[in-house]
């Protein structure tokens, strides 16, 4: 088949090169963000889809707006057989959605309904979610309604990082897209109606929340710190300076000490007070260095009697 690929990130820019690589259908043109300012330097940067579908020579297409109508006829003139979306970043009209004789499929990284939304991965670590998976969707006029032609569930580790899972599902959803699209072609693919089922909305993530609220069980704090791993990150402030926490254990002592308190300092690490329990940190980032062991840290800051804000 004659595929439309719109995608942005590195999940999209995988699950596009497994469609490449396999080779029985030919992607005839990327969709995806127009280049925006990243970094420091705030310098154009291209999308991880569009690097990809560069190197292998497919035509790129970067629309501010898709829905407009020049970009609808655009598309049009590609005559292709179905449009395959992977975290593409905008709402697809009705008048794109039909475009093709076989409609446009989403592959999306969450065993929907649960988790429709922006960020399915990273909210069902930070939620202690025990299974998520990948969902191949039809899509309609909804957010992440459409009916279901595919779903692939796999178990969540104690120690998943937001950046750990998305890895493992994007590799899934990869190898669920090529199922789903041969049975497209042969006519053998499900439609499975999402129904009215309860849904957790997984909204956008931004900076703001991983402002670590010490006041929280010591449970949803170390969940909340695998989940923003690697982006955003979850941080606190010491000493007027920002620290990144990026792996913890839970303890169930707090050290009868109020949420945010520093205790149990020994050579190989230290404990933050939460409202229940508390924190053994063992990775951090200090503002303008690099990441390393709690134990590498202490051998140049004194943390004792300090206390988190």
């Amino acid at each position: 088949m004659r595929i439309i690929y719109m995608g942005t990130p590195e999940i999209a820019a995988v699950i596009l090169k497994r469609l490449v690589e396999n080779g029985e259908d030919e992607v005839v043109l990327a969709v995806t963000q127009p280049d925006r300012p990243k970094g420091r330097g705030k310098e154009l940067a291209m999308s991880d889809v569009k690097k990809y579908a560069s190197e292998k020579g497919i035509p790129v297409y970067q629309p501010e707006k898709i829905k407009k109508t020049e970009c609808v006829e655009y598309l049009k003139r590609f005559n292709a057989d179905i449009m395959v979306v992977a975290a593409f970043g905008q709402i697809l009209s009705k008048e794109i959605l039909d475009i093709t004789p076989y409609g446009c499929i989403n592959v999306h990284a969450s065993l929907l309904p649960k988790y429709r939304g922006a960020a399915p991965i990273q909210w069902a670590v930070i939620d202690g979610e025990k299974t998520t998976g990948v969902t191949i969707m039809q899509m309609d006029e909804g957010l992440d309604t459409g009916d279901i032609i595919r779903k692939s569930e796999i178990e969540i580790a104690d120690k998943e990082t937001g950046g750990s899972l998305h890895d493992k599902l994007a590799r899934l959803g990869g190898d669920e897209l090529l199922k789903a699209l041969r049975e497209i072609k042969e006519g053998k693919a499900a439609r499975v109606p999402q129904g009215e089922a309860k849904s957790h909305y997984a909204h956008m993530l931004n900076k703001k929340m991983g402002k670590i609220d010490f006041s929280m069980p010591a449970e949803s704090i170390e969940r909340l710190v695998r989940g923003l791993n690697p982006w955003p990150s979850a941080y606190a402030f010491l000493d007027g300076k920002t620290v990144k926490l990026w792996e913890c254990d839970v303890d169930e002592s707090s050290g009868n000490k109020a949420p945010g308190e520093i205790f149990s300092v020994d050579k190989k690490g230290f404990n933050i007070a939460a409202g229940k329990g508390s924190l053994r940190v063992r990775t951090l980032q200090a503002e303008g260095k690099r990441a390393m062991t709690a134990e590498e840290f202490l051998r140049g800051n004194d943390v004792r009697g300090k206390r988190f804000e």
